[in-house]
């Protein structure tokens, strides 16, 4: 992949994951966006505390969102794939409360956040299509919030592995042969709560109950019906998103 790969040729346009743009709107993107930039895996795309004005696409790879005590525990808010957005969780011109990691190797667009003011004013079906990004996100938060409250061990690793397939499926990254899942148990574990011990022998019972199987770090869910049963989440489907 390019390291300025333009707007007009993204190859996330050419996903059924993503709506349409207008020429006019594709213009206004390229315009905005500032530049490119590379991480590597572990690679720290924001530190908590930084202040920053940007904003951020996820172009390709995995990362994920998080909070962490003076001790350093760790809670993981969010799983990001390829087409997410990223920055709008803090108040503009203030520093970042929550960092952001690099999963794998990941490439992100960089838009200044003081051009969003442009964007709702001349392209105002943007500014919905940033609405709608943000209230999705939010979505993903109570649900997750929803698995740490009130899921067990079971149900919550159960909910991850079907929501994070289906994600990944929608962007093209899942198939037949199962998804590359660049997660450790340590990073399920932040995301759910759990303990690194107990997030290791629930995967265990739920693999050996015949659920799913991981090899190598190739997830495939072998029993997904039995897995929303169990979790008590049955994802929507999927619509198409914007892009941005």
């Amino acid at each position: 992949m390019s390291s300025h790969t333009p707007c007009r040729r993204c190859p996330l346009r050419d996903n059924g994951a993503f709506s349409a743009n207008t020429e006019a709107e594709i213009d206004f993107i390229q315009q905005m966006k500032k530049r490119q930039i590379k991480f590597d895996a572990g690679g720290a795309i924001l530190r908590e505390g930084d202040d920053r004005k940007e904003l951020y696409t996820l172009l390709s790879g995995w990362a994920f969102r998080y909070r962490s005590l003076s001790d350093g525990r760790r809670q993981i808010f969010n799983f990001l794939l390829p087409g997410d957005f990223v920055g709008l969780q803090h108040q503009l011109g203030q520093s970042h409360p929550h960092g952001v990691e690099a999963l794998t190797e990941a490439t992100l667009c960089v838009f200044p956040s003081e051009r969003l003011w442009d964007l709702y004013r001349t392209h105002p079906a943007l500014g919905f299509d940033i609405t709608w990004l943000s209230a999705n996100e939010e979505l993903i938060v109570d649900e997750n919030l929803l698995s740490v409250g009130r899921r067990s061990a079971a149900e919550r690793i159960a909910m991850l592995l079907i929501h994070l397939y289906k994600r990944a499926e929608r962007v093209g990254l899942a198939g037949p042969d199962g998804l590359h899942l660049p997660l450790t148990q340590q990073h399920i574990a932040d995301a759910l709560g759990l303990s690194l011990v107990h997030t290791n022998k629930t995967l265990k019972r739920l693999q050996a109950a015949g659920l799913y199987t991981l090899n190598e770090g190739r997830l495939k869910l072998v029993n997904p019906a039995a897995m929303a049963r169990l979790a008590d989440y049955y994802a929507l489907p999927l619509r198409a998103r914007p892009l941005i």
